[in-house]
């Protein structure tokens, strides 16, 4: 077992999955801002602060999901990283029961 209780198999799994997850989400905010710049019915000044602020909150959920990973830190980001929606339903199914129990119930309470 790893450390705080959950298999070696999981950490290698959050690991593998982490780094999809992370272009997802990049690939969903470039999205977004494409989306923005797109929008030809405001100003110039007006989709920069919509970039702007979207980049910050963006950058907020990034690091709260992707930075600093650690065995300590795998449920917390690996919710964020389901709240998110960033993980297909057969990625999931590569963690032990009792973890993918774990991020759902947590996930719930995320999301509120």
């Amino acid at each position: 077992m790893a450390s705080h209780g959950f298999p070696e198999s999981d950490w290698r799994a959050f690991r593998e999955l982490q780094q999809i997850a992370l272009e997802r989400f990049c690939k969903r905010t470039l999205d977004e801002v494409q989306t923005i710049l797109g929008d030809g019915s405001r100003t110039h000044h007006e989709r920069y602060l919509d970039v702007f602020r979207l980049l910050r909150t963006r950058d907020d959920e990034l690091a709260h999901a992707f930075n600093d990973p650690r065995r300590s830190r795998m449920i917390g980001q690996l919710v964020a990283i389901y709240a998110y929606g960033l993980l297909q339903p057969n990625e999931m199914g590569r963690f032990t029961e009792r973890t993918h129990a774990t991020i759902e119930s947590l996930a719930k309470e995320f999301t509120r």
